[in-house]
């Protein structure tokens, strides 16, 4: 890959290049909670987008993607770069808020390759803006501290881009760490590193199915819980997120939300719960309490988020009754995408069949599933080869 990314862009540029990586990510458990201030557990996932970078002598980017096969420009030193509401926001959006943020970078030319599959939920938007941000640091001369370079490429997605994500995805880029699972707490950002068992196997399963409605509806459902909050806060005021209520403060509430608002803060405010029991189930090492509250996390996704849909339920019940697996849910944003599976070790490949097969009967898409193992967040690769590491 390295050797192969090293020749791409010298064919494509000229001169050698540096090489960098961010993983992907998947979700365990604490769904949409990240936006609300609250609890989450993800994976950084060996699947990654990598950029081969070299300086130029003038302050433009040329930025190829071979996973579009198109190439984008920005002048650095031009008029203020505007969106154009194509993938190029993505890494033209993260210059551009580094540059806001006081970091003066240099020109660079930047070849992307992508191994994230796109619109399935695993990240693959923050894996490209922590490679590029972390990229054009490096090659800049610039200090790097990973939390801001986090904030920032969030930052690049929520305002150059246009999507109002969390901050779970680009943190995990930049932290995560082999063999562990990252309980974040996404109002402070402190985290901890959990271990997960040796003798399960993460399998992520791809329905191949995006809907169109995903955007409009991750934006409306941010509006819902800010709403909730709202009306909350009257009574209630210490509560700045849903993060800040307990169920039996929502219950003694519920008559201040309507039945919409009430089913989205019940979810958000259970799921916290929940992340932070999976956290204690996952120090004990114990699978069985861990998959139990997957489940849950499923069910009020699917009923009181409503982010769910028929190819993820599907998915979910068939996977939830093969042999060796503790639990199953839909991972990521939702109506579409994918889920998230711990199975036994010793089943994963038979799981890895049947749910294949059982699915394609079910719903006539063939889903892509993938092995993954937790990997190490973002990474200069040239730095280890020069190390002789």
């Amino acid at each position: 890959m390295q050797h192969e990314l090293q020749t791409k862009f010298r064919e494509r540029f000229g001169g050698p290049a540096n090489l960098y990586r961010a993983p992907g990510r998947v979700n365990l458990i604490g769904e949409h909670t990240d936006y609300n201030q609250g609890f989450v557990m993800p994976v950084a996932i060996d699947l990654s987008c990598w950029v081969a970078i070299g300086p130029r002598d003038d302050r433009k980017l040329v930025i190829y993607s071979e996973d579009v096969d198109a190439t984008a420009e920005a002048d650095l030193d031009g008029e203020a770069v505007r969106p154009t509401r194509t993938w190029s926001d993505y890494p033209i959006g993260v210059a551009v808020l580094l540059q806001q943020a006081g970091h003066r970078l240099r020109g660079a030319n930047l070849y992307i390759r992508g191994e994230v599959p796109l619109g399935s939920g695993l990240s693959s938007s923050a894996a490209l803006e922590v490679s590029v941000g972390y990229a054009l640091l490096e090659t800049s001369g610039q200090d790097i501290d990973l939390v801001q370079l986090a904030l920032l490429c969030q930052r690049a997605e929520n305002e150059f881009v246009g999507a109002r994500c969390g901050i779970m995805d680009q943190f995990t880029a930049c932290h995560g760490q082999a063999g562990r699972a990252l309980m974040l707490d996404c109002r402070s950002l402190d985290y901890r590193l959990l271990p997960l068992p040796d003798h399960v196997s993460l399998i992520i399963c791809n329905t191949m199915v995006k809907h169109e409605l995903a955007s409009n509806e991750y934006n409306l459902r941010r509006f819902e819980c800010e709403e909730s909050v709202r009306r909350l806060a009257k009574v209630l005021p210490d509560v700045h997120a849903l993060r800040d209520v307990t169920v039996k403060q929502l219950e003694e509430n519920r008559g201040r939300l309507t039945p919409v608002l009430y089913q989205r803060a019940r979810h958000i405010v259970t799921e916290n719960e929940r992340v932070q029991a999976a956290a204690v189930a996952l120090q004990a090492g114990n699978a069985g309490a861990f998959g139990e509250l997957m489940g849950e996390s499923h069910r009020s996704l699917r009923d009181d988020y409503q982010v769910s849909c028929s190819e993820l339920d599907v998915l979910v019940e068939i996977a939830s009754r093969q042999p060796g697996v503790y639990g199953a849910r839909m991972t990521g944003g939702g109506f579409g995408g994918c889920t998230i599976n711990l199975v036994a070790s010793e089943h994963s490949a038979e799981f890895k069949k049947q749910v294949a097969y059982a699915y394609h009967s079910a719903t006539g898409h063939e889903p892509r599933l993938y092995l993954c193992q937790a990997s190490q967040g973002v990474q200069s690769l040239w730095a280890s080869q020069r190390d002789g590491k």
